[in-house]
């Protein structure tokens, strides 16, 4: 192909995208409101274990407010006692135990994360009420906190060697020397032969662990030695991501699975059955449909507990959100208008934020067709870059509604969070 046909062919592809764009428009169907309910009415099936919301953006006040929303009707309404959040395992540490023993402050525990989408004033708000309602109620009724996620190390090792320190102080010396140079702000710089040795070194940990068990407990509580192994796990993880970097994608959800699957299983033996897991839309929905092409956590939650896996997605109409532009490597607020049939359907109805069920509202032919019909769902990433607006491909996802979902929550008007520096 010569240049010149070259050119024409990518701005022809541009004005194309431009064009469809605004296409996708859909109509407001007629008595759609009383298929929805408001967020602290949602009813969830009795035999669910794990409940899935998702995020259209993480830059929206809106889907962090709801976080807290949503998990305040699930406490009230479905005895959920464990909310779990696509960040660092490690740090999330930090946020369980300000919850249930009020140490530090509520932006001190989020700022643990070292995320900083979640540096808000909406998550600490969350964090706050988690404190304030474990101040309220007998042990049994506490609710706690988790992080699923594994690209972080700080507190992992910091969990892993303070654990070593109470059971074994010789091996918390000789672990702690071959670790000390692995930290959040050095990990992208380690050599691959560093990393290497770092996952062998992390494998001696884990083995140590596993010869050693009995003893161990011994000294310490079964309780503590769970989450030991897990930190342990958590940097293998992390260290195995920089290994394989060209399956980067696949293996995190393949992880965040896993440690979600750790999560629901120890807290079953604390007598909790239902637990609450927040993240973006493109890993709680269980069809993997990303232009990646990589299976996400919720196909293999979907896997795992089949129907007692239960996904809520987000979706909105009109939106101003903050991002990072890693072109300029700074925040920005963005504003989109996005239409689909599903979203359009309910264009109509008088609140900003309602909640549809899918099973209901497949009810009304009209809606059961749109509900499984293909559709371009919003899907934003922390980056965007101001040209993504050109093309619906670089902020939606294709996916079909009921086999994605099991309900979403639509937000008619969104508006941006704003990051604490």
């Amino acid at each position: 192909m010569t240049l010149l046909k070259k050119s024409w062919c990518i701005t022809a592809a541009i004005a194309l995208s431009v064009f469809l764009a605004g296409c996708g428009s859909g109509e407001a169907v007629e008595n759609v409101a009383q298929y929805t309910s408001e967020i602290e009415n949602i009813d969830i099936p009795n035999d669910v274990k794990v409940i899935g919301f998702g995020e259209a953006t993480h830059g929206n006040i809106e889907f962090q407010t709801l976080k807290k929303d949503l998990f305040q009707a699930l406490v009230v309404n479905e005895d959920v006692r464990v909310f779990v959040l696509e960040g660092d395992f490690g740090g999330a540490q930090q946020i369980n135990q300000f919850i249930l023993t009020g140490s530090g402050t509520a932006e001190e525990a989020v700022n643990a994360l070292d995320y900083k989408i979640y540096r808000t004033e909406q998550m600490i708000e969350l964090v706050q009420w988690m404190h304030d309602y474990n101040m309220t109620i007998d042990e049994s009724e506490k609710v706690y906190f988790y992080g699923n996620d594994m690209q972080r190390y700080d507190y992992s090792k910091k969990g892993l060697l303070d654990y070593y320190e109470k059971v074994n102080s010789d091996a918390a010396k000789g672990y702690g020397t071959q670790l000390a140079h692995v930290s959040n702000e050095t990990m992208r710089e380690l050599t691959n032969s560093q990393l290497k040795e770092l996952d062998e070194t992390i494998d001696t940990i884990i083995s140590d662990l596993k010869s050693n068990r009995t003893a161990y407990i011994t000294l310490s509580t079964e309780e503590t030695f769970a989450f030991a192994s897990q930190y342990a796990q958590i940097m293998k993880q992390r260290t195995q991501l920089f290994l394989n970097d060209s399956d980067y994608a696949d293996l995190r959800d393949q992880y965040l699975a896993n440690n979600l699957q750790w999560i629901v299983d120890f807290e079953a033996t604390r007598g909790h059955d239902k637990v609450l897991i927040s993240a973006h839309n493109g890993h709680i929905e269980k069809t993997s449909a990303t232009l990646a092409g990589n299976k996400v956590m919720g196909e293999y939650l979907d896997e795992v507990y089949g129907e007692a896996y239960f996904a809520i997605g987000t979706d909105f109409i009109d939106n101003t959100f903050q991002a990072l532009n890693a072109s300029s490597d700074k925040r920005e607020n963005n504003t989109l208008e996005h239409h689909d049939d599903l979203v359009d359907a309910f264009s109509d109805v008088e609140e900003n934020i309602f909640y549809v069920d899918f099973e209901k509202a497949s009810e009304l032919k009209a809606l059961k067709t749109i509900l499984s019909s293909e559709q371009k769902m919003a899907n934003i990433g922390d980056d965007f870059r101001p040209w993504y607006k050109l093309a619906k491909m670089f902020y939606t996802i294709k996916m079909i509604p009921n086999e994605a979902y099991d309900g979403i929550i639509v937000v008619k008007e969104a508006t941006p969070t704003t990051v604490i520096e």
